[in-house]
């Protein structure tokens, strides 16, 4: 069991980890932000470029574009072929490529920390220059419509969360998926993509992340060379998108073909960048670590070890998106037991939270845990310009990582039984269950309809 004294060390180890990579920021004429944070443990530069758009900046009847266009930002530039980035930074050594969530869509590459120039000249290029080509389109956009029928329509239970999100959220954007729904997909134009691209891939809409070996004037220099003669451009206002009360319970049962059964609930809960009260989220935090952050947690000891009630369960909660979101819980039951049966314990689960305080080890042992998975992610450059990155894109600023230890660190007993008590409540609960049907049984409902 993880001592005070232990917490405290893991503290000072995160402390000493950021002094140790002081962080730099610069802000270019056309509104492009760069953050600098120099670690010269290794010869290695991490280059990260974040875009503030995702899924949730879509309407409904165009999701998908976000992840569309991150595709196609690799199909050409009027400089570079279809795929010719890709090469350029494999034949330098590097590794790249790119993600999108429901905030942020991001490109990033890892390098030698001398071929940082090599990055820059092509993000340039492909963040003014891009070719979207209706060949290139026609392709890659089966390509996406594949991608969700390996990701979700034939994996059960990325289904059941699609399904879920959608049944928990009523007008929030988060309730459509980030890879879009593929009636959305089969409409999309190439115009609409051209118009997504015109409109939030600015330099004013945008951020860079370096992380590595590297001296902070010198990349400033780089960015200035590249990135410094690109036009601003004007950027969409988005319309406020608040979610609407919930009123009651509500519930989803999903038939389709899996091997096993499984349960996910979640609750409405606010994150920081929209918290009332500014502990709260980092009470929710150590909250879903207490229930389901380590082996050593509830919902593993009680409902998998102790009781074989599930296969496995566990929780999960992010208290820094674009948006509030929700506090997830989920279980899969073993053969011996029913989807209600596990329901009933991860709601037996709540109930004690809301009403018990955890005990002053627990909770040091807990705050410990999460305080050092943050201190470990310190050893990668990616996870540091991710944790910088990502902060900076959903309207929060760099500097909470410097806060987070100590924020976590402040959340007391009485905290955690209070967000638990206030949010964890019936009226703001959506259930998922899934029934698994048989391939025979799927195939003849498949026939019928």
């Amino acid at each position: 069991m993880l001592s005070r004294k232990l917490l405290s060390a893991c503290l000072i180890l995160f402390a000493s980890s950021t002094a140790a990579g002081p962080v730099h920021e610069y802000h270019l004429q056309n509104g492009l932000k760069l953050i600098v944070k120099e670690d010269h443990r290794s010869p290695v530069v991490v280059s990260q470029i974040w875009y503030k758009v995702g899924s949730s900046y879509e309407v409904d009847g165009n999701t998908g574009l976000a992840h569309v266009l991150e595709h196609m930002m690799f199909k050409g530039t009027k400089n570079l072929g279809p795929n010719e980035f890709s090469r350029i930074i494999a034949e330098n050594g590097g590794r790249e490529n790119a993600f999108t969530s429901r905030d942020y869509t991001a490109y990033f590459q890892r390098l030698e920390s001398s071929r940082l120039e090599v990055s820059f000249k092509h993000e340039a290029d492909r963040m003014s220059n891009l070719v979207l080509s209706e060949e290139e389109f026609q392709k890659e956009v089966k390509v996406v419509m594949e991608e969700r029928r390996l990701r979700t329509d034939d994996k059960p239970k990325s289904l059941t969360y699609e399904q879920f999100q959608a049944t928990a959220f009523t007008n929030s954007p988060y309730r459509n998926p980030v890879i879009g729904w593929m009636v959305d997909l089969e409409q999309m134009k190439l115009e609409d993509l051209e118009q997504w691209y015109r409109s939030w891939y600015r330099p004013n809409n945008a951020t860079i992340v370096v992380v590595g070996d590297v001296e902070p004037e010198a990349v400033l220099a780089l960015a200035k060379r590249y990135f410094g003669p690109l036009k601003p451009g004007t950027i969409p206002l988005l319309k406020t998108r608040t979610e609407v009360k919930q009123l009651g319970e509500r519930r989803i049962t999903m038939k389709v073909p899996a091997q096993l059964p499984y349960v996910m609930m979640g609750y409405k809960v606010p994150v920081v960048a929209h918290a009332e009260v500014d502990w709260e989220p980092y009470a929710l935090d150590v909250l879903s670590a207490i229930l389901g952050g380590a082996n050593s947690a509830r919902l593993t000891r009680d409902l998998v070890r102790s009781s074989s009630l599930a296969v496995s369960a566990g929780s999960d909660y992010s208290a820094f998106s674009r948006l509030n979101g929700l506090f997830l819980l989920d279980a899969t039951p073993t053969p011996e037991h029913s989807t209600a049966e596990v329901e009933s314990a991860l709601r037996a689960q709540v109930e004690t939270m809301s009403k018990e305080l955890v005990t002053g080890d627990e909770l040091d042992r807990v705050k410990a845990q999460v305080v050092a998975a943050k201190v470990f992610e310190q050893d990668s450059g990616f996870y540091q310009a991710m944790q910088i990155g990502r902060l900076e894109t959903v309207g929060l600023s760099w500097k909470l990582l410097d806060e987070y230890p100590h924020r976590i660190r402040a959340v007391t007993a009485e905290q955690v039984r209070a967000v638990a008590k206030k949010y964890l409540l019936e009226d703001q609960l959506t259930v998922a269950t899934l029934q698994p049907l048989s391939m025979k049984k799927a195939d003849a409902m498949g026939t019928e309809n």
